[in-house]
This record gives structure tokens, C-alpha cells and sequence, in this order.
């Protein structure tokens, strides 16, 4: 199972997994750096592997790292040199560098390229409100703004249709879901049955009461429903630091305390169930290495991609520097 999250507006790569090895990063970022590893300091990056270090406001995904379920591709993205968000999104998410033509996003060809042997209408299932680029082709895919409400979007329709699954099943959309037989109808009900706000996550996890902790809890409920999820995605955004970005402290600090509290709530949830899953993460391109005169950075190019589960090289930092 993959759940795919993608960091809409170029997350800053270079403070979320330091070069502190690196000596250009400081002489070209005098306000914003994150101070190297240092015992004691609540501000310093928490090292990885001597060279690389995390944010520390992603502190809760270190025991990920030292347990060797989370790996890192740094300097890694699209080759196309665009700055549009709007392109490199494309670029990003129907995995066809300065193409804008391609009718399909990547995650869906992945499913066309693949039998659907359970046939189920959870197969893919993104929790945003429209159907992202990504998942968008000819494979069956749902949009479900929220598992509580049951606010769902067929495939690519515009059809959006509210009052329950067995309206959806009975108009059948697109038809998405004729001939899926009781199958269907069982998830149905075990998904209504289940309400978000009495959820009681395992191991221990807290998820953030936030929109995006809110998303990656829903997937973990679906995760767990045996509902025949394949691949998951969702979002979050706010990466597009300009202005007073701050260091260890301030607005990216605060995001990256959210992205990374809710997946690591999500991986602890799911526990062993992470032999089967993969958290794959990505930005549509990085920030400027040098910091600019607003003590922000500006559009750049590469960036870094991590990848969580009880199966990957993880440990690691992998990609050429």
C-alpha cells in the first residue's frame, strides 16, 4: 500500500534535512540556518549521519530513522527548471517534466497498469476536497473530503454527491460502483460505523488535531477497515516561505511540527501494519540555497523525499550530494 503526501508550495529541503556538513549552507544562510548538532541545544539539528540532520521541530520522526523505517532521497525532484508552482505541480504529479499534455497523473497509471482484483471502490482514495492531478486517468479513483460526512468525488465527474454510499451506488457514477455486489456494501457499512471523532488510535499515537492530522488519521481508519485501499494520498501546504521563514523557530518550524507529528502519529497507529505500507513523501521543487534580503527563500530547484515503513533502506540518506 502507498500513501503518497505532497508539500504543496516547495518546502525548504535544506532546513528540513540539513546539510550541517556543509559549509556554503551557513555562509549563505547567516538568519535562517539551523545550527549544527549540539548536545543540549533544543535548537540545533538532530543528527542523522554526521553530515545530514533533521529540523528539530521533527523530532518525533528521529525514532523512525534509528529503528531504520525511514530513508531520505536528498537533492532529488524534477529535472524541468521551471519556478511556476503551478507547472511544476503538473510536472510532479503526472510525472512527465515539461509536458503539460499528459491526460493521466502517475499514481493513476500505476493502478491502470495493474489488475484490481479485489475490485473495490476504496482501491484509491485521496482525502482533499478535488480530485488531485495525481490520481486523476482512467482507473476508478474517490475524492472523500471528509470519512465522517461521506462528501465524495467519483473518479474525475463533477458530479459531487452527498447522502451516503448506497445513493452513489444506486446512481452509479461514472459506474464506479455497478457490479461491485455486497463487497461493497459490506465496507459501506463498517465505514459508516466507524466515526472519526470516537476513533481510538493504537500504540499509543496522537494524531494533531489539525486539517492535514486529521487526513493521515482518516487514511489510517481506512488503512485498517481492510476496505481494499491500494494507494492513498492527501496534502498539505503553507511551504512558501519568502518572508521571515525562520530557523528553528517560526513558520516553517511550525508546519514542519505538524507534517511530521502526523505521519509519525500515523506510523505508530498503524504499527505492524507498516510491513505493507509506504509513506512517500514530495514538494514540487525546493528553495533557493541562498536566504534572501526578506530573511526568506525564494523559488529554487531540488529538494528532499522521505520514505517511511517497516521495508525500506532506511537509515540512510540516499541520492548523490
Amino acid at each position: 500500500m502507498l500513501i503518497t503526501i505532497f508539500q504543496r508550495g516547495a518546502v525548504d529541503g535544506l532546513n528540513m534535512i540539513v546539510p550541517h556538513g556543509e559549509r556554503a549552507y551557513y555562509d549563505l544562510r547567516p538568519n535562517i540556518a539551523i545550527s549544527k548538532p549540539q548536545a543540549g541545544n533544543a535548537e540545533a539539528a538532530l543528527d542523522l549521519d554526521g553530515f545530514f540532520g533533521l529540523h528539530p521541530a521533527m523530532s518525533s520522526l528521529k525514532p523512525f530513522w534509528e529503528r531504520k523505517q525511514l530513508a531520505i532521497v536528498h537533492a532529488s525532484g524534477s529535472p524541468d527548471n521551471t519556478r511556476s508552482h503551478f507547472d511544476a505541480q503538473d510536472y510532479m504529479e503526472s510525472a512527465t517534466p515539461g509536458r503539460k499534455g499528459t491526460p493521466d497523473g502517475w499514481l493513476n497509471r500505476y493502478l491502470q497498469s495493474k489488475d484490481d482484483s479485489q475490485r473495490s471502490v476504496f482501491r484509491a482514495v485521496s482525502l482533499t476536497q478535488l480530485m488531485p492531478r495525481i490520481l486523476q486517468g482512467r482507473a476508478a479513483t474517490l475524492a472523500i473530503s471528509n470519512l465522517n460526512d461521506f462528501t465524495i468525488r467519483a473518479g474525475s465527474s463533477s458530479a459531487n454527491v452527498q447522502g451516503g454510499f448506497e445513493e452513489i451506488y444506486a446512481q452509479s457514477v461514472n459506474d464506479l460502483l455497478g457490479g461491485t455486489g455486497k463487497e461493497t456494501f459490506a465496507a459501506v457499512n463498517y465505514l459508516k460505523k466507524v466515526n472519526p471523532s470516537q476513533y481510538r488510535p493504537e500504540n499509543g499515537a496522537v494524531y494533531p488535531r489539525t486539517a492535514f492530522g486529521n487526513s493521515l488519521l482518516q487514511i489510517g481508519q481506512l488503512v485498517k477497515a481492510q476496505v481494499g485501499l491500494e494507494v492513498a494520498f492527501t496534502d498539505i501546504g503553507g511551504w512558501d516561505t519568502h518572508v521571515n521563514q525562520g530557523n528553528a523557530r517560526g513558520q516553517l518550524a511550525l508546519r514542519l511540527q505538524d507534517f511530521s507529528n502526523s505521519i509519525a502519529a500515523l506510523g505508530t497507529d498503524l504499527g505492524k501494519r507498516m510491513d505493507d505500507v509506504l509513506i512517500l513523501t514530495m514538494s514540487e521543487f525546493g528553495r533557493t540555497v541562498r536566504e534572501n534580503g526578506n530573511r526568506g527563500t525564494d523559488h529554487g530547484h531540488a529538494n528532499a523525499m522521505l520514505l517511511i515503513g517497516n521495508s525500506v533502506r532506511g537509515g540512510q540518506v540516499h541520492g548523490k550530494w
